[in-house]
C-alpha cells in the first residue's frame, strides 16, 4: 500500500476514537464509515448520479446539529428501503439495506464528516480508492475486539491462491463464502497484469464488469462491506446476501474457478444444510462447503478450485472420510498446502489449502497427492513477524514445476491414492519432523539433566556469595 493511501487509512481508522463515547464497536464503526464514505466516494468517482440529489455529499456536509442527525437517519432509511418515493439505484439500495446509525451525538457525526471531507483524496484516487478501503478492512480484521478476522483472509494468501489458479479473461469465478470479497478483488488484478486487454470488445468488457466475478455472503453487515469493496474496484458482479448451503446454493453451477475460505464451525444445534444436492450432508459447515464447491465446477475440463479448510476436514471419520473419497473420485486433488499457525486472526487455528481440478468424469481422478509443509519449523507470525508472500516462494516453485519429482525440498512430498486409501483416506499427512521435538529428544536422561541443573545452581550460589562479600 502506498504511503499516501496508508496515511488516509490511518486517519480514517483513528476517527473511531471520536465515537468511543457513543459506545460504538470497531465493526459498527466500519459500517458507519461505509455509509458516509460511499457518498464521498460517489462524488470522487463521478458515480453520484445514482444517488438522489437530496442525499449527495454536498448536502450531507452542509448540515449541522440536530438537523444533521435527523437528516442522516432519514438518508439511511430512504436509500435502503424499497418502495419509497425516492428513486434509488439497486446497487445503492443494497449497500444501505437495513442501515442504522449508532452515533448518538450530532457533534461526533459532524466531526467525522468534516474530517473525511478535509482529507486529500487526489492521491488516493490516483492509487485506487479500492486499495484504501481494503486497508480499512484489514485494520478492522486485525483488531481482535472487532471479531472481523473470521471474514478476512490475509492478502498474501489470497494473492498466492489466485496466482496459482491463474484465472483468465472470460472465465466465470465464484466465492461461495465471499466475506469482504477479497478473492474476487485480487482476481481481476491478476488478469489485468497478465493479459493485454487493449481492444477487447464491449461485450467482453460488460462480461468482465458485470458477470465474470460473483459471490455469496451470509452476514448482512459483511455483505455490505463486500458491496462497497466491489464498488470501489469498479466491479458490478453479483454478490448475494444469503446462505450457499441453503437451497439457493443449488443454482451455483458451471464455474471455471472457485476460491474460498469458508467459515469454520458447525451449524447451530447440529443442523444439516437445507441443500438437497449434497450427497453427504453434515453438521460440519466446512465439509458441506467442500462438497458444494467441487459440485459447482463444470466438467468440460480445466475447472479448478483452491479452498482454505481446517485440519479436521483432513482426518474426520464418517461423513468426512466419505466426502474426501468423493472429492478424490470426482476431482484431481493434486496439492495440499499445510499452512502455518498464527496467520489468521484467530490464533492457533490450523489450516490448509486444497487445490483440485474437476474431472470430466466422476471416477478415479486423483492418482496422487502432493503435500507441502509450510507449518513445521516456521516463525511465530504476528505483528512482530508479519506473514508475507515471500514465505510462499519455495512452495510456488514446487507447485508450478514442470516435473514436480525434481524438486529437492524436504517440505515437499507425494503420496499415491492407494497409500492414502490405506490410511483410511486421511489427508492429515505431509508434515516433516519438528525441530523442537528433536531438541527435546536430544536433551538427555532425567538424572543427567537434574545433576547438571544442580551444578548450575551451585555455581550461581557461589557467584552470589562473592558479590555479597564485595558489597559488604
Amino acid at each position: 500500500m502506498a504511503l499516501g493511501t496508508q496515511e488516509i487509512v490511518n486517519k480514517l481508522w483513528n476517527l473511531c476514537n471520536v465515537l468511543r463515547d457513543d459506545g460504538i464497536t470497531y465493526h459498527q464503526y466500519l459500517n458507519e464509515l461505509t455509509y458516509i464514505l460511499f457518498l464521498k466516494m460517489s462524488e470522487e468517482t463521478g458515480a453520484d448520479k445514482d444517488i438522489p440529489e437530496a442525499y449527495r455529499w454536498e448536502v450531507l456536509k452542509s448540515k449541522e446539529g440536530i438537523e444533521l442527525a435527523n437528516y442522516y437517519r432519514q438518508l439511511l432509511l430512504d436509500l435502503g428501503t424499497k418502495g419509497t418515493n425516492t428513486k434509488v439505484n439497486s446497487k445503492v439500495r443494497d449497500i444501505y439495506t437495513d442501515a442504522q446509525t449508532n452515533i448518538k451525538q450530532p457533534a461526533n457525526l459532524r466531526k467525522i464528516i468534516r474530517h473525511i471531507d478535509e482529507l486529500d483524496w487526489y492521491e488516493a484516487r490516483e492509487e485506487g480508492l479500492g486499495e484504501m478501503y481494503e486497508g480499512l478492512l484489514e485494520k478492522n480484521a486485525s483488531e481482535k475486539k472487532s471479531g472481523a478476522g473470521q471474514y478476512f483472509t490475509p492478502r498474501p494468501l489470497i494473492n498466492v491462491m489466485v496466482r496459482l489458479l491463474a484465472p483468465q479473461v472470460g472465465a466465470r469465478l465464484n466465492a461461495p463464502a465471499c466475506g469482504t470479497y477479497g478473492f474476487m478483488i485480487a482476481a481481476p488484478r491478476y488478469i489485468l497484469k497478465h493479459n493485454n486487454l487493449d481492444g477487447r470488445s464491449e461485450k467482453v468488457n460488460q462480461f468482465v464488469v458485470n458477470e465474470q466475478y460473483s459471490g455469496c455472503e451470509l452476514v448482512a453487515d459483511t455483505h455490505r462491506l463486500a458491496l462497497m469493496n466491489a464498488f470501489l474496484h469498479q466491479l458490478n458482479g453479483n454478490i448475494i446476501n444469503g446462505d450457499s448451503l441453503s437451497s439457493m446454493g443449488e443454482s451455483f453451477k458451471n464455474y471455471d474457478v472457485v476460491l474460498a475460505n469458508p467459515p469454520f464451525g458447525t451449524k447451530k444445534g447440529g443442523e444439516r444444510p437445507t441443500r438437497t444436492d449434497l450427497v453427504y450432508p453434515s453438521s460440519n459447515k466446512q465439509l458441506n462447503f467442500l462438497q458444494a464447491i467441487y459440485r459447482s465446477l463444470h466438467q468440460r475440463g480445466g475447472a479448478r478450485a483452491a479452498v482454505v479448510l481446517p485440519d479436521n476436514v483432513l482426518f474426520e471419520d464418517g461423513d468426512g472420510q466419505r466426502i474426501r473419497q468423493d472429492l478424490m473420485e470426482k476431482c484431481n486433488l493434486h496439492t495440499v498446502l499445510r499452512l502455518p499457525t498464527g496467520i489468521f486472526y484467530a490464533q492457533g487455528v490450523k489450516t490448509n489449502v486444497l487445490f483440485f481440478e474437476r474431472g470430466r468424469t466422476d471416477k478415479g481422478n486423483t492418482e496422487q497427492v502432493w503435500f507441502y509443509d509450510l507449518r513445521t519449523n516456521m516463525p511465530s507470525f504476528g505483528k512482530r513477524t508479519p506473514f508475507t508472500e515471500k514465505y510462499f516462494a519455495d512452495f510456488e516453485q514446487a507447485y508450478t514445476a514442470e516435473d514436480r519429482t525434481k524438486i529437492q525440498d524436504e517440505r515437499w512430498s507425494c503420496l499415491s491414492r492407494a497409500t492414502i486409501g490405506e490410511k483410511n483416506d486421511s489427508l492429515d499427512l505431509g508434515l516433516i519432523a519438528d525441530d523442537s521435538i528433536r531438541k527435546a529428544e536430544d536433551i538427555g536422561e532425567p538424572l543427567d539433566i537434574a545433576q547438571e541443573a544442580l551444578s548450575e545452581i551451585a555455581a550461581i550460589g557461589k557467584e552470589l556469595e562473592n558479590i555479597i562479600k564485595e558489597l559488604g
